[in-house]
């Protein structure tokens, strides 16, 4: 039985607008250190798989680059969707060629844009998950709540299994998508959720059951595209049936009508770095609870996150505010409407602007 994982980089983040564009997604930011999110989502992973076991699925103009951040994965393991289909069929593509090379495998699938301050104990968990997920059950990676975020996923946590190096395994009860601030302080409250990392542990033969049982028209599209894996009609046939794929995400597609699905929830210092006040959780604030990237001056400056790219930027009387600095955009809009960075993308491409998306 072998172990592989698949790193999931085809995103956009647009929410972090005007620094990440279709040509610079969040995956290809250097937002901590002088590694990309990327390049961290491979070194995190690197001791506990090989090199040619860890597969990346991506679309075609992110193909190069990311191959170019990660000169030590072999090039057969980058899948290159034709068009973005949702992780539910990007998880399907990798599924399919673990199996070739593998009926047996068990399959991490995990993120490349995430930030996890705890390396050490996510990798520990991870192995302690690779452990359950030998035996059947659909593996899903909870991260302990700090806070009643909106934003997240939740999973409620059912009776406990047993335990691994120390992780407590639960059946998971139900998926929760985005709920209601009321409903979010509730279940954070209880003590009984977990916060949907996106990242999962299991056999491939038992997600290729459950895409077969709740997913049968991907499925069928799937096997198309699976009879000529390794064959000259691979790429045409890819191109073919990838088009005519419906869009779905893992989590309405599969996890929420699957059958014996776990959590180990765990604190790992996780964020999906989802939106700029994101930042707040990745990098150290000054006394004046500023998050500073770039050359800052700031002048009655409070609570505030600054990214710049090369030139100066001063503030002056600037509470609660993200700037944001690069060569052909400025962003400036307050935290509490930082959602609405969404509405600035969309406004552009209303207005044809491809040279600010």
């Amino acid at each position: 039985m072998g172990y592989y994982a698949l790193i999931m980089a085809g995103g956009g983040g647009t929410r972090l607008w005007p620094l990440s564009r279709r040509t610079l997604p969040k995956q290809a930011l250097r937002l901590v250190g002088k590694r990309t999110m990327f390049e961290h989502a491979v070194d995190r992973i690197v001791p506990i798989f090989q090199p040619d076991e860890i597969y990346v699925v991506t679309t075609v103009d992110q193909e190069e680059p990311l191959m170019l951040q990660a000169p030590e994965l072999p090039h057969a393991n980058f899948l290159v969707e034709p068009l973005g289909r949702g992780t539910a069929p990007a998880i399907g593509l990798g599924a399919i060629h673990m199996k070739r090379r593998d009926p047996d495998a068990v399959m991490a699938v995990l993120t490349a844009d995430h930030f996890i301050r705890d390396v050490d104990t996510f990798r520990r968990v991870l192995r302690a998950a690779v452990q359950v997920a030998e035996e059947g059950h659909l593996v899903t990676l909870g991260i302990t709540p700090t806070f009643p975020s909106t934003g997240y996923g939740y999973i409620k946590q059912g009776e406990p299994l047993r335990e691994v190096d120390g992780f407590t395994v639960y059946r998971a009860e139900r998926f929760t998508e985005k709920p209601s601030a009321e409903t979010a302080f509730m279940m954070v409250e209880s003590g009984d959720y977990s916060w949907n990392s996106g990242m999962f542990i299991w056999r491939v033969d038992r997600i290729l059951e459950e895409f077969a049982r709740q997913m049968p028209g991907f499925y069928n599209q799937l096997i198309q595209v699976e009879a000529v894996l390794g064959t000259p009609a691979y790429q045409q046939t890819l191109e073919r049936v990838w088009p005519q794929v419906a869009p779905q995400t893992i989590d309405y597609g599969i996890m929420e009508g699957a059958e014996d699905v776990v959590v180990i929830p765990v604190d790992i210092g996780w964020s999906d770095v989802g939106n700029w006040s994101s930042m707040r959780d990745i990098l150290p604030a000054d006394e004046d609870g500023n998050v500073v990237v770039g050359d800052h001056l700031g002048v009655d400056t409070r609570n505030t996150i600054v990214f710049g790219r090369g030139r100066l930027i001063a503030t002056i009387g600037l509470e609660n505010m993200i700037v944001v600095d690069t060569e052909d955009a400025l962003l400036i809009c307050p935290i509490e409407r930082e959602q609405e960075v969404r509405e600035v993308v969309r406004r552009l491409e209303e207005e044809g602007r491809k040279d600010l998306l």
